[in-house]
Order: structure tokens, then sequence, then C-alpha cells
């Protein structure tokens, strides 16, 4: 907002120089982006916070500069004219949506000459960026930056049988606003009409119609001043594209009680610069009248928080300053200091988000400067806790940094066509109601969408060679709620090894992503890989990835309970996600021009499957005695593998056996047919002991005869 020096002037006995102003505004919470002088001297511009519209006005700004430089504010009082007709025989107002207006006030000037305004408004408007029009509609212009209120002035003879309607617009309804565009409505936008209801003349709190504006030919003026709810207000004008020095007022939350105060200040303009006839009183609806609030400062509350004292008369002085009518009611008023010092204040109209005790403080601090106070931290009152499978994430972040991989972090917000790309099929997308732009209008059906962004990023910028992983979540809905799931998204893309002066260069492939993926799922006890990605229709093959180098992910381990459907159980494991290579179809689309290869892993069984399988280790310490090597030559039939060799010699028991290792296998001459040699090295050691000879012989016999026994197994001679 433009904040003209001088005007302040009109209510304030500010002296400051502008820079100084300026600071003082900024340090106090008003921060001012820079300074401007001009013909109309200085002006400041000032960037008010959504959560303070009381200072969309020069009058809510002159209150701050009275509260910092302890001066007193002139307080607005027009008392215009009025004639002997009443304004409410003239005007009738109905509000059949109060959950949209709360207040509208009417009044009606007769007999006005509209032309251009004088030289002093021109260059007040001109100094606050706004364009002069006639002296009517500058008024009404000048009241708003002056009050901060937002005011129409219609046509009063173009108003149908003189009555305003304030009801929510029609399915398929169009009014042709102010700038000439004819606009779509959306059903339970707020409406100003005229007559039985049937003519929209306005959109409340926006913009004002075509039909009823004041021109030239007006001889007659209806001041609209009226009080819109903020969040419809903040809706509509997000539906309309039409975001107006008016909406954003009301958007914010204007004040309640300044609708007449305002309404008054223009009439009092008007007579003054276009003349006429205001009729006597207002036609006032006010449905939505609230009590004011009661709110009480402590001081022990304000030590806690702050650190440091404030004087009381201090105290007492900021909050009179900016309305908050304070009054102290502890039993210790006399007591400068008293840690039992309780005042009440009375919230004021146009301060609303002040509602707890929080908020006066803050007030009483920043009026009193926040540099004052000691840069000290709070006493710790809770102990930090770590967040749910803390461990397990940061162990599943250590192995994929250790493979080469690096972290992203990206928006849940995309495109729905691009979300289309990967949906599952049967998924319904989780739609935003007001998203940011176009390109953010639905939250990722699956984590996929935005790891092929940012490959799609690197490689148009120029980086070839990519792995990257994101651990965020997806969103699903299942009827009318939004299902967040925990998943593990993975990319990669480019070589695999650069070409060095003793290695060929390799590109990434599929199986480098199966062995990273393979040594992630080693901290979990393991992943299981199947081709056949439908799971007995149970998951059907995402289109996305490549018919023929794709699979599909599991763990050996069930889940815990209360996964998502879409990590369920089948056939003894629990599904995880896919795995494979981006399908040309779609990386023709995303103008990919090199193979990416893309997996999506679920977090919640895989983490309970790294914390079950951490719990379960046991370590213990190396062995003192030394180990003892036998090498067995076995002649086997085909058919006989070394997975079933080493079972049967585990099944004896014997705790000295270490490891059991297959050395060599050999089939041709000296080997019947039907028949292949297998050498297999076994390792005893003790824990209690030294082994002699005659143990470990006694243990490679039991070994040869359990052989023999169970697969017709031959010890070749050496």
């Amino acid at each position: 907002m433009k904040v003209v020096y001088n005007w302040l002037k009109d209510f304030v006995g500010v002296t400051a120089p502008p820079q100084e102003l300026a600071s003082r505004l900024a340090l106090s919470g008003t921060n001012i982006a820079g300074v401007e002088n001009g013909a109309h001297g200085a002006v400041l511009d000032a960037e008010v916070g959504s959560n303070r519209p009381d200072c969309l006005g020069h009058y809510g700004i002159a209150r701050e500069v009275g509260a910092i430089y302890k001066l007193p504010l002139k307080h607005v009082s027009p008392k215009p004219p009025e004639s002997a007709a009443k304004a409410s025989d003239a005007i009738k107002v109905e509000i059949q949506a109060p959950e949209l207006c709360g207040r509208f006030t009417a009044r009606v000037v007769r007999d006005v000459k509209i032309e251009p305004s004088p030289k002093w408004l021109k260059d007040r408007l001109e100094a606050s960026g706004v364009a002069s029009i006639s002296n009517v509609v500058d008024i009404s212009n000048y009241v708003m930056l002056e009050l901060g209120h937002a005011i129409h002035a219609f046509d009063y003879d173009k108003v149908r049988d003189h009555k305003i309607v304030v009801r929510q617009s029609k399915p398929k309804e169009q009014i042709r606003t102010l700038d000439g565009v004819e606009r779509q409505l959306d059903p339970g936008i707020c409406m100003i009409c005229d007559g039985d209801g049937s003519r929209a003349i306005g959109i409340g709190g926006i913009m004002g119609g075509a039909e009823t504006e004041i021109s030239f030919s007006t001889k007659n003026v209806l001041i609209e001043c009226a009080w819109f709810e903020p969040v419809p207000i903040r809706r509509a004008a997000r539906f309309l594209k039409l975001h107006t020095e008016a909406s954003t007022r009301f958007g914010r939350g204007a004040d309640l009680e300044m609708a007449e105060l305002a309404s008054r200040r223009c009439a009092e303009l008007i007579l003054e610069l276009a003349g006429g006839e205001l009729l006597a009183g207002v036609a006032d609806v006010y449905p939505g009248k609230r009590a004011p609030k009661k709110i009480q400062l402590t001081r022990k509350e304000l030590l806690r928080v702050m650190g440091a004292d404030v004087p009381d008369k201090q105290i007492e002085a900021s909050l009179t300053a900016l309305g908050f009518a304070s009054v102290r009611i502890d039993h210790n008023r006399g007591a400068e200091g008293s840690l039992l010092a309780t005042w009440e204040c009375t919230q004021p109209s146009w301060r609303g988000e002040v509602e707890r005790e929080i908020d006066l403080i803050e007030e009483v601090a920043r009026i009193y400067g926040l540099d004052k106070f000691p840069p000290r931290l709070p006493a710790a009152r809770q102990g930090a806790a770590r967040l749910p499978h803390h461990e397990a994430e940061t162990r599943l972040r250590e192995r994929l940094v250790g493979l080469g991989y690096r972290e992203i972090v990206t928006t849940p917000h995309v495109a729905e066509e691009r979300d289309a790309l990967f949906r599952p099929a049967g998924v319904s997308p989780a739609r935003l109601a007001n998203p940011l732009s176009e390109e953010a209008g639905v939250l990722k059906s699956t984590g996929i969408v935005t790891m092929a962004a940012a490959l799609e990023w690197n490689l148009n910028h120029g980086q070839r060679n990519a792995r990257l992983f994101e651990i965020g979540r997806h969103y699903r809905l299942e009827g009318n709620q939004s299902i967040e799931t925990s998943v593990l998204t993975i990319g990669g893309t480019g070589e695999a090894r650069e070409k060095g002066l003793y290695d060929s260069g390799r590109e990434f492939s599929f199986a480098d992503l199966k062995g990273d993926l393979d040594a992630v799922g080693e901290l979990a006890g393991g992943l299981c890989w199947s081709a056949d990605s439908s799971r007995d229709g149970a998951h059907a093959a995402p289109t996305w990835l490549h018919a023929a180098r794709r699979a599909q992910v599991s763990l050996d381990l069930a889940p815990t309970g209360g996964q998502d459907s879409f990590f369920d159980r089948q056939g003894g494991a629990a599904f995880l996600g896919e795995a494979g290579e981006l399908a040309r179809r779609v990386a023709d689309r995303l103008k990919l021009r090199q193979a990416i290869f893309l997996a999506e892993l679920g977090l919640d069984p895989l983490y309970a499957a790294i914390e079950a399988l951490k719990n379960s280790r046991r370590y213990q310490p190396l062995p003192r005695f030394p180990a003892v090597e036998r090498d067995f030559s076995l002649l086997l039939a085909d058919g006989i593998t070394f997975a079933q060799i080493s079972e049967s010699i585990r099944s004896l028991g014997i705790p000295e056996i270490g490891a059991i290792e297959a050395v060599d296998l050999f089939r041709g001459k000296n080997v019947p047919a039907g028949k292949y040699s297998l050498l297999i090295r076994v390792t005893f050691q003790s824990r209690e002991a030294t082994l002699m000879d005659a143990q470990v012989n006694h243990f490679a016999g039991k070994i040869i005869s359990i052989l023999e026994h169970r697969h017709g197994a031959q010890l070749r001679a050496s």
C-alpha cells in the first residue's frame, strides 16, 4: 500500500523525517519496502501483512505512528448536514445471505453534480497509484484509502424499485462488471441485486456492475458501505481471477464497525465537492453484530514469553494507543511491576485477529521495541523425541547415499495431466479445491511423477548421469477420504560406470537398479523379485513401465498390521512396489532421449522389516582358537544342488561347523556320464578349545555318511 506522508499528518502530528518513520514502522512490524520522493512529497511503500487489514488505510497507519511516537490520534467524526427526508424511505435493503454479508449500509444523496475532481484530491489519488475518474467515484476511492474500508457508489435512479437485495449467486448466472467483462459466476458468491433480486448489479466485496455505474449524467447517488465475510470473498476472487482493492480489504477481514462511519465520511465529501442533498439517517441492516471480546494480559505471562519486564505505564499506553481499552483489575493496582498485575482489554473491532493473551503480548512488545528485550532462549520444558522409524529411515538413507544416490525433496502438487501418465488404474486423484496454479492441481498419486520430473530437469540442463532418491508420500482417494502412504522412490539414468584409463564405460541398466534395490533389501532381510507383475490380478502391471524390463518387488516378511491396501500380502510375501525401465511411449512424451529406470517401494513394511531384523540380530565375540579347513571332493548325480548338500551338512547340528563353501565344479574326463564332481570346503572352529585331528576326523566321517545316505554321494580319491 502507498502511504502518502502528508496525508498521515491529517490524523497524527508526526514530525519525524520519512526515512526515520519508515525505520520505526519496520521495527514495529509494518515493513516498508521503500520511500519515494515525488511531486506530492514522500510516499512510503508499506507491505501490509495479511493479518493486518486495519493498516490498509492511512488512518490505520496513523494509529500505528501515534502508538510508536506517543502522539494523539485525531479521530474521524464526519457530521454532514441532512435534509428532512429519510433515507429509509428512499432505499430498502434486504440481506438474504447473512453468512456472506454481515452488514449493509445505504445512504442517498440527491441532486449531485458529477464533474472532475479538484486538484488536491487528484494529487492524493495519483500519489497512491489510483487514477482519477470523477468526483463521486474518486471520493469513494479516497475514503477507502483513508479509512481502509471499501465503498461503492451506484446511480440511484438505475436501481430497480430502489431496493437492494443481497443473496447468493445462482448456477450459470452472469454479470458484466465495471471493467466491461461478462463474467460467469460460481454458485455461492455474494451478489448485490436490485428490485426483486433477479438482476445482479454488483459482486459483493469485489466489484460493481456496469449497469448501475456512476456517469456524468448521474443525478442521484446511492452510497453502499457493507461488510462481507473474508473466506467467501477470497474464494470468489480466486474463482473469478478478479483481485481488486475491495477484495484485498474484505478478504483479509475489514472492520465491521467502520461501515457506517466510512459511509458518513463519503457522504460528507460528496456534499462538499459535488453538492446535493443528503437524506437523513442511513438504511443499516446489521445481522452480524458481535459483542466486544474481553482478553486478559498478565505480567507473569509477559515475563515468561519475553524474558524481560515492561513498565506498567508503557503497557497501558501501548494498549490504549492501539485501541485496546485496558483496565487494570488486580488487587495490587498501585504496585509498579507486580507479578500479579493483570489487565483486562477490550478487543477493538478493527483487530479481529487479536484473540489471545499471547497476541496482546506481541502488541506490547513490538511497540515497546523488540530490540530492548535480551536475546535469551526460553528454558526447555520437554525433552526431544525422535520420530517413528527414525533409525530405520537413517539406515535406509545412509545405504542409498553409499550406493551413489542423491536425495531430492519435491512438492506434492503436480499437474493432473502429468499425474495421469503414472497413476495406477482405478485410482482417483486427490484434486485441490484452490490450486496455486494449473500445473499444481492435484496431489501426486505416485512418487514416480516427481522423480520423472527431477530426472527430466537434470537431463534438460545437461546433467546426463543422475541417480536420485526421495523419501516422501503419495496421495490417493478412497471414497471421499485421502490416503497418504509413505514411499521410497528411486530413479537412475546415464552411465553406471564412467570410462577410465583401465575401465570401459557402461550404461546404467535394469540389472544395476535391481542390484541397488537388493543392497537396500539386505537391511530388511532380502527382497523377492517376480516377473509376473499382475500378481494374479491383485496389482495390475503399470503401463508406464517397459513390458519386458520390469518386475514386482516384495519382502519375505509380512508387513505389520494397519497398512494401506496397496501393500498387502500375497503368497507369503509383503508387496512393496514396482521397478523397471520407463516405457518408450512415456519417455517420448516427456522428450527423454535415454533410458530411465525407476522404482517405488512402500516404506511402512520396509521400515517394519528393518527394525525387526535389527532386533533379531545377536552378536558374538570372535573365536580365540584357530579354524581347521577340510575339503571333500564329491561325485554327485546331475540335479543335486549345492544348497541341498549344505542343508544336509547343517542338519547334523555340529556347532563347530562354520562356513560351507563350493570351491570347484568339474564335468568331463574321468567323470561318468550323468554325474559331476563338486569340491566343497567345510571350516571347523570351536569357541572352547583347539580342535584335535580325531575330532575333525569324527565330524568328517559323519558328513560323508549323511551325504552318501541322502544323496548317493561318492568321495573321490585324491
